[in-house]
């Protein structure tokens, strides 16, 4: 497996955190701790059958400039699913509207990931007053044709197929599953710590024994499926004012890096950043690179030249 042969200098532990209840149910939140209070709130939000800890790295390379917190959506991570069991992009930007509401800090730098992308445009798009800047890296927005490398992905959606299909996938052993998702998002698999790839596997591991984690991983697709068809994602994002980077791999296997030209006529405040040698997941790939386009849109020096503070 190329991913465990990765880079062999240990990674920073994953950062703490603490349920948060939002009236009815309770999301996962991370946070970066010890940060002086005048540094201005981020909130950064993971994509799909991703979770909190995919923000470890940036929020440590952000600490200088930014106070991060990371969530874990409704039944991802350590967050059970809301009580209603929906799992669309418009009750997820619920809960990241109400997060953002209950911590009170403001507006906010809300900085997201593949579907997170999609749930933080609605979000920036219905709530102004709460967001500050925004960052999208490889969002999930529509795509003007369905790739057949990713057919597989409406096929999910479908009621009696998807199940049979996650069943078929579920029975791979954990190792597996892990190095193919690794190998999906990664522009370079051995670039991925080799000392956090056995946490992924036990973190994996951990979620077969959920009896929610199949409904949440379904009903994301199907969402995302539903939203991709409606198109009206590129609608909210031509109504978000706030200031925008939009953060594309060259080497994204999973959204159309060809995308970038719409985004960049669609997003009234938007600059739009292609980096090389890049997947998917660039905020972990690449995290210095994200991390330096982040203080250019803060307008700050570049970010990985800042002195870091010591971890909390």
């Amino acid at each position: 497996m190329t991913a465990a042969g990765g880079p062999t200098a240990e990674p920073i532990p994953d950062w703490p955190g603490q349920q948060i209840s939002l009236g009815g149910y309770q999301v996962y939140v991370r946070s970066v701790p010890g940060l002086p209070d005048h540094r201005e709130p981020a909130l950064c939000v993971h994509g799909l059958a991703g979770s909190s800890r995919n923000w470890t790295d940036l929020m440590d390379l952000l600490r200088p400039v930014l106070a991060c917190e990371a969530v874990d959506l409704p039944g991802f991570g350590d967050s059970a699913p809301r009580p209603d069991g929906r799992y669309s992009i418009g009750a997820f930007a619920q809960t990241v509207t109400a997060l953002i509401q209950h911590r009170g800090r403001g507006r906010v730098h809300l900085i997201a990931n593949s579907m997170g992308g999609a749930v933080a445009v609605k979000v920036a798009a219905a709530h102004p007053e709460l967001v500050r800047t925004l960052t999208l890296i490889s969002p999930a927005l529509p795509e003007s044709r369905v790739r057949r490398d990713m057919i597989w992905f409406p096929l999910m959606s479908l009621p009696q197929v998807g199940p049979r299909l996650l069943r078929r996938y579920e029975v791979l052993p954990p190792e597996t599953r892990v190095a193919e998702v690794i190998t999906t998002c990664y522009s370079d698999p051995g670039r991925f710590p080799q000392a956090r790839f056995a946490t992924e596997v036990a973190e994996l591991t951990r979620r077969d024994t959920l009896g929610w984690a199949p409904d949440a991983l379904q009903g994301s697709v199907r969402a995302l499926t539903a939203e991709f068809l409606r198109r009206s994602a590129w609608r909210e994002a031509a109504k978000v004012t706030a200031p925008t980077l939009i953060i594309y791999g060259r080497d994204d296997r999973v959204v159309d890096v060809r995308t970038a030209g719409r985004a960049a006529h669609t997003f009234a405040n938007g600059r739009v950043v292609v980096l090389p040698h890049t997947g998917h997941v660039a905020q972990m790939e690449q995290p210095a690179q994200v991390a330096a386009e982040i203080g250019v849109l803060l307008g700050a020096p570049r970010v990985r030249e800042f002195p870091l503070a010591p971890a909390g």
